[in-house]
């Protein structure tokens, strides 16, 4: 691979940027307030890998629309490049003075591998900054529930080759405790250089597998159980510690792997490309998510329509605008943009919100909702109360509506009836999504999945229409009364309903009925299993004798 000669502008703006980032050890919750800034700027973002990718849906995230995201796996199959030849991509990448982030790993230095990269982008000319991250060597331990304390040596150690235990590191049988990145298939090198350096075969290791996410494992065992340990699901790296630490790991410190919902596969039909914090809530009590689009979001058929009643927003022909949705907020935003106006132009209008998420994108949007809608969430709810026009109070009585290509009917007529003439407008349509991958429909139809949760009634319905039936294994939650009323009408049981209708309010519902079921579950003297598992054994128990 030959490096190409950068850019010749004759300006020291065209040469690029280059700013190493430190995603952490997997979960996302731990990229840095820096690492958050410097992926918003980002004109590339190329990671490591493609898992990396997945960290960048983190909602704090807003990368320009037009950013390029790729890794180096995507670009090349050869897995072992030198840093002489990551230089190269990255090279590549800066073309036309652009600022690259380089997503790597953990830390850059420390767990990511990119000192020799970094060293061939200096003899290059090409400058580069470094955003530490949370180190795997430091963090994993924690996610474990293991404290390393302040112990009078602790070895850390990166043995990701056979060359490494080839040369026998023989101070291992003095050092008091010992955190080792590894791969699975050198444990028993590992065991046998540890046992050469003096320590016991029968000593007590902690291994964790898939630190930091979902997947995450860990085990305690015996240094001598390494060769024969299992990895399934298969990992790349694997963390062992060894020593004083691990004589004192309590599995009541396990607080990663005791989240209610860790490891619970959830399923998010969803309307495509909102972003909710209610993802990131789930998996915040320890969820794998999978979202299925079910609603795509389109343009209104007559888009003059809507710029019409804009154009009458801004010369002051409305009293109120109220929004039904956060794709209605976006919607008009949009519009916005496209003539170059702000917020500033709602000056004088009074806003009002159908829900507490309409409310969030319009607080986004540097608006203050002067009227919400009650915590039902409904149409009605906000009609119930709502301000009646009084003449000599309001000089206006028009209201801008808003609204997707559905009937608001009840809401228009209980809106004329407090005095107010309602101008309604179609800011977007919402169609049926494709179907989702016939795997995601099979894990639907078989219980695969341990939750579902509906933020609409609109999301049951295209559900069931793209991918059919929920299993009634799997748990069901709903933002509200009027969503689970749809999930009955369509023959599903409803186990949860969120006290109030946001999305973290759904994911703290779910979270706190699965906690309840642990409690029964260990009450009972049954095994804690997922919902997805337990219908799985409930099906060779009462699988008939030959």
């Amino acid at each position: 691979m030959t490096a190409p000669e950068p850019p010749d502008t004759g300006a020291s703006s065209q040469r690029g940027r280059v700013v190493y980032v430190g995603a952490g050890p997997g979960d996302p919750e731990l990229l840095t307030l820096a690492a958050v800034s410097a992926l918003n700027e980002a004109d590339v973002v190329l990671a490591d890998s493609a898992d990396l990718i997945d960290l960048l849906q983190q909602p704090a995230l807003r990368l320009p629309g037009e950013a390029l995201v790729t890794s180096i796996d995507q670009l090349t199959a050869d897995a072992r490049l030198t840093g002489a030849e990551r230089a190269d991509l990255v090279h590549q990448a800066l073309e036309g003075g652009r600022t690259v982030v380089r997503l790597v790993p953990g830390d850059p230095f420390l767990d990511g591998g990119a000192t020799a990269e970094a060293a061939a982008l200096v003899q290059a000319g090409v400058d580069f900054e470094v955003i530490p991250g949370v180190s795997a060597v430091t963090a994993l331990p924690e996610y474990a529930g293991v404290s390393l304390g302040r112990r009078s040596e602790i070895h850390l150690i990166g043995a990701t080759t056979d060359e490494f235990f080839e040369a026998g590191d023989r101070r291992w049988g003095g050092i008091t405790t010992l955190v080792i990145r590894t791969r699975p298939h050198l444990l028993a090198q590992l065991a046998d250089t540890a046992v050469a350096a003096g320590r016991q075969a029968d000593e007590a290791v902690v291994v964790s597998l898939g630190g930091g996410t979902t997947e995450q494992r860990t085990i305690l065992t015996k240094l001598g159980e390494l060769a024969h340990l299992v990895t399934t699901p298969p990992v790349q790296e694997v963390l062992v510690i060894i020593g004083h630490a691990v004589a004192d790991y309590s599995a009541e410190l396990d607080w990663f792997e005791s989240k209610p919902l860790f490891g619970w596969r959830v399923l998010v039909p969803r309307t495509k490309d909102l972003v909710s914090p209610m993802m990131t809530r789930l998996r915040s009590h320890g969820a794998r998510v999978e979202e299925v689009p079910t609603i795509a979001v389109e343009q209104p058929r007559n888009p003059g329509q809507l710029d019409k009643a804009i154009r009458g927003l801004v010369e002051g022909r409305f009293e109120w605008i109220v929004f039904t949705s956060r794709n209605a907020v976006r919607a008009v935003r949009e519009r916005f943009d496209d003539y170059g106006l702000d917020a500033r132009s709602f000056s004088g209008l009074k806003v009002a919100a159908a829900t507490a998420g309409t409310a969030e994108s319009l607080k986004a949007w540097g608006i203050e909702p002067d009227l919400l809608g009650g915590p039902e969430g409904t149409l009605a709810s906000l009609a119930a109360d709502f301000p009646e026009f009084e003449p000599g109070f309001n000089p206006i009585n028009r209201l801008f509506l808003p609204k997707a290509d559905v009937a608001t009917e009840a809401f228009t007529a209980a809106l004329t009836d407090l005095g107010w003439e309602v101008e309604e407008t179609v800011a977007y349509r919402t169609v049926r999504a494709a179907p989702p991958p016939a795997e995601t429909r099979e894990a639907i139809k078989q219980g695969q999945f341990d939750a579902v949760v509906f933020s609409s009634s609109s999301t049951v319905r295209n559900l069931v229409g793209i991918a059919g039936k929920p299993h009634p294994v799997t748990v069901v939650a709903a933002i509200g009364p009027a969503t689970a009323n749809t999930c009955e009408a369509h023959g599903l049981r409803v186990d949860v309903v969120a006290p109030a209708p946001t999305g973290v309010a759904l994911a703290d519902a779910l979270a706190e009925f699965a906690a309840r079921r642990r409690e029964s579950l260990i009450a009972a003297g049954e095994p804690v299993a997922r919902p997805s598992q337990r219908r799985r054994r409930r099906r060779v128990q009462e699988r008939p004798w030959p």
